[in-house]
């Protein structure tokens, strides 16, 4: 399986938050599946802690390495893709997972339920 952790899933288990459901936990820790981390997770993430809407003490690219997760870079098709979607999500940054999710064939492990509204597999990241 191959999985695109949304920002939440993503800060969720590098901090070992236990707000993750035993399911989705078990499958990102599976060595059998591939975990992703999109570059616009990784923008999100930063410009929430630059702008003080977020505070954590680590280095997110460091953390994607050394989790074995795979860096998902934007390319010009999610872009376009993204901005062709339904109108269902106003958080570009949740609309370019789910446009990637679709190209890419991934799995999104999210607790966003308006991310299921679209054409996408969805992993609830939380109960």
């Amino acid at each position: 399986m191959k999985l695109l952790l949304d920002s939440h899933a993503f800060l969720w288990w590098i901090m070992d938050r236990p707000r993750l459901t035993d399911h989705a936990g078990n499958e990102i820790s599976d060595r059998g599946n591939t975990v992703l981390i999109s570059a616009a997770t990784i923008w999100e993430l930063e410009i929430k802690r630059a702008s003080g809407r977020l505070e954590f003490d680590v280095d997110l690219p460091h953390e994607v390495a050394r989790r074995s997760f795979t860096p998902l870079p934007v390319t010009s098709e999610h872009g376009v893709t993204a901005a062709r979607l339904p109108p269902h999500h106003s958080d570009p940054f949740d609309r370019m997972l789910v446009a990637q999710a679709q190209i890419e064939g991934l799995t999104i492990v999210t607790s966003d339920r308006i991310i299921s509204r679209y054409d996408v597999a969805v992993m609830p990241a939380a109960a």
